[in-house]
C-alpha cells in the first residue's frame, strides 16, 4: 500500500518534469516543427513508462503544441503564419493602449526599472548569452508596463494563446540574430515613453512586432518552409 502510495507523487513528478522539458523545447525551436517523436523515444530519454508520457503528449496536444494521429504518428505541430499575424494585430492593438496608460502615470521609478532593463540588454550583446535568455529579457521588458497598470491577468493571457507566436520569435532570435536591432527599437520605446510621445506609440509598435516578419523575409517561403503550415499567407 506505501509502495502504491509513494508511486502517484513520483508519477506526477514526472508528469511536470516531462511536461516542462518538452514544452521549452518545442517553444524555443530545439525541437523543430515538423519532428516526428514518439511514446517510446520520451519514455527512453526520461526512462518512464508510457503512462506519464501518454499524459504529456495529451497536455501538448491540447496546447496545440504537438499533433497526434492515432495508430500513426505524433508530430511537433507547424506554425501557423495567418494566427501569428493576427496575434502581432491583437499585440499591436493592447499593448499600445497599455502603453499610452502607462506614460499617464508619469512615475519615475518604473522609467529607472526601464533603464535597468535596457543596461541588462546591452549587456547581454557583449556577452555568452543563449537565444533563450534574450527572448526572457526581451519579455521582462514588455511585461513592465503591464504590471505597472496592474495588468498581469492580461499578460498571462496573450503569453497563453501566442504559442505560435512564441516559436515565430524564436526562429527570429535563433535564426536572424539580429539582437541589436531589437535592443535598438526598446531604446526607441524607451524614448517615446520618456518624451510621452503618446501619437507615436502605436505606429512603432506595428512596426516593432512586424519586426520579425520584415527580418525573416523571404526566408519563411523557402529556408524555413518546412516549419510553417500551408496557408493563405505561405
Amino acid at each position: 500500500m506505501a509502495d502504491a502510495l509513494t508511486a502517484v507523487p513520483q508519477q506526477q513528478d514526472n508528469v511536470k518534469t516531462i511536461y516542462t522539458t518538452l514544452k521549452r523545447e518545442i517553444l524555443n525551436l530545439t525541437i523543430p516543427p515538423g519532428t516526428v517523436i514518439s511514446e517510446s523515444e520520451i519514455c527512453g530519454r526520461f526512462s518512464v513508462s508510457r503512462t506519464p508520457v501518454r499524459s504529456v503528449f495529451q497536455r501538448l496536444s491540447d496546447m496545440r503544441l504537438i499533433e497526434i494521429v492515432p495508430y500513426r504518428e505524433t508530430r511537433i505541430s507547424l506554425i501557423n503564419l495567418h494566427q501569428i499575424k493576427q496575434m502581432i494585430y491583437m499585440r499591436i492593438a493592447i499593448e499600445s493602449k497599455v502603453v499610452r496608460d502607462f506614460i499617464d502615470l508619469n512615475d519615475s521609478l518604473l522609467m529607472e526599472k526601464l533603464r535597468y532593463f535596457l543596461r541588462k540588454q546591452r549587456v547581454f550583446l557583449g556577452t555568452d548569452f543563449t537565444p533563450q535568455d534574450f527572448y526572457n529579457e526581451d519579455s521582462a521588458f514588455h511585461r513592465i508596463w503591464f504590471s505597472a497598470m496592474d495588468m498581469d491577468f492580461l499578460w498571462r493571457k496573450i503569453q497563453h494563446a501566442q504559442v505560435h507566436y512564441t516559436r515565430f520569435r524564436m526562429l527570429d532570435i535563433v535564426r536572424v540574430r539580429n539582437f541589436k536591432v531589437i535592443v535598438k527599437e526598446h531604446e526607441q520605446i524607451f524614448s517615446i515613453i520618456e518624451h510621452k510621445k503618446k501619437d507615436e506609440v502605436e505606429p512603432f509598435f506595428t512596426k516593432h512586432f512586424n519586426g520579425g516578419i520584415r527580418r525573416l523575409g523571404k526566408r519563411i517561403y523557402t529556408e524555413y518552409a518546412a516549419y510553417f503550415e500551408k496557408t493563405a499567407d505561405t
